[in-house]
């Protein structure tokens, strides 16, 4: 005996619209996981690409040029500026610290209470103007010293906004001062929000200058900015720019590879509800595994009849395998218009771009038809070894 495609796909279609409510908890299963797969991978895709920008926006873009010292300085303080004439050079400043500065007595009078002295042992940084721009932080109070003090050598300072708190400067109405190695300097600002360099948020910043009084004479260390993707190409070029005949002993630390980087991190956030994802359509799997056994059970004397009429144990089988799979598919198709729905708005809610891959929304009903074929697999095989007249008695 041969059945007809056609006749298959009617008897497994009425199968499943015989019991609709039955049908539709089975295909919630399906839908749940599939549903919870698209989610978690768009928003894995999604969320990967928001940590991939802020890589690339705070750390692909920074390097450092590390000047040892000698003698005879082997970068000056006006060095940087043939930096910022490379193309893809940003912003460049020059920094001087050495052991000497970084544990120095600064001592600060209190604006409330001038009996009241606060003393810290700080750092003591000497850097170029340029200094807010290239470590991305704002000036919390007053402003920076610029190419006028420098000239000038104005003994001004600008603190760091832990080092301001910590010394109770808390206003720069009245040029409160601070006191190092029983110097006075006037403090002109605050400077906070440091997205780079943050440990010069506990330093007191000082022009060239007033530096060589604590021994900064030489520049010990270059921030540059680059736009994205010259890093490579800046580190090669910056040594030449800044000491022509030192170039080899100038140590560039450049960010790693971004594209290495964000495969790294696609593949591990892809990676983690990858796995949440399977565990959830494996929960659904389960389900329709159990509802179509019973199915079959339920369904015992309609098998025996069918088989006394003369269907064979493969006509049996794959009516069974046809209705799961349905089951299945439809759970997929439904499961991946809501997984795609919910990518979007919990990407508009959170005001990030969605990264929705079409292949995904194209396979995920494949997947449910495959999750239904598996699930119904040993139900079909159970129904198709009964003997007839078992089935009928």
């Amino acid at each position: 005996m041969t059945v007809d495609i056609r006749d298959l796909w009617s008897e497994a279609l009425a199968g499943m619209l015989a019991r609709p409510v039955r049908s539709a908890l089975t295909t919630l299963g399906t839908v749940l996981g599939i549903t919870t797969l698209v989610i978690t991978l768009g928003v894995a895709a999604t969320a990967g690409n928001q940590i991939v920008g802020r890589f690339d926006e705070l750390t692909a873009t920074a390097i450092t040029v590390e000047v040892p010292e000698k003698p005879d300085p082997l970068v000056t303080w006006d060095s940087p500026a043939a930096l910022t004439r490379l193309r893809g050079v940003t912003s460049a400043t020059a920094l001087a610290q050495n052991d000497k500065s970084s544990n120095l007595q600064v001592t600060s009078n209190t604006l409330v209470d001038p009996t009241r002295v606060t003393s810290q042992t700080l750092a003591v940084v000497a850097s170029g103007p340029d200094l807010p721009r290239t470590v991305h932080g704002r000036m919390a109070k007053g402003r920076f010293f610029d190419v006028g003090h420098v000239q000038r050598r104005d003994r001004v300072v600008v603190l760091g906004d832990q080092a301001a708190q910590m010394l109770g400067v808390t206003r720069l109405e009245n040029a409160p001062a601070v006191f190092i190695n029983d110097r006075a300097y006037t403090v002109i600002g605050v400077l906070g929000d440091l997205r780079r360099e943050q440990i010069l948020s506990t330093a007191v910043i000082v022009p060239p200058a007033i530096g060589a009084d604590f021994g900064l004479k030489s520049v010990t260390r270059v921030l540059v900015n680059t736009t994205l993707g010259a890093a490579d190409l800046i580190a090669g070029q910056a040594p030449t720019a800044l000491s022509p005949n030192h170039a080899s002993e100038l140590q560039v630390i450049a960010p790693p590879s971004p594209k290495r980087a964000r495969d790294g991190v696609q593949d591990d956030v892809n990676g983690l509800f990858l796995i949440l994802g399977l565990v959830s359509l494996v929960v659904g799997a389960v389900g329709i595994a159990n509802v179509t056994l019973v199915t079959v059970m339920e369904r015992v004397a309609e098998i025996g009849l069918r088989r006394s009429l003369g269907a064979a144990r493969r006509h049996i089988a794959a009516q069974f395998l046809l209705e799961s799979t349905l089951i299945g598919m439809t759970g997929g198709v439904i499961g991946a218009s809501l997984g795609l729905v919910s990518v979007v708005a919990i990407s508009a809610a959170k005001q990030w771009t969605p990264v929705l891959d079409a292949r995904l929304a194209l396979t995920a009903p494949v997947v449910g038809a495959l999750v239904g074929l598996l699930a119904g697999l040993y139900p079909a095989l159970r129904a198709a070894r009964m003997e007839p007249v078992d089935a009928l008695r």
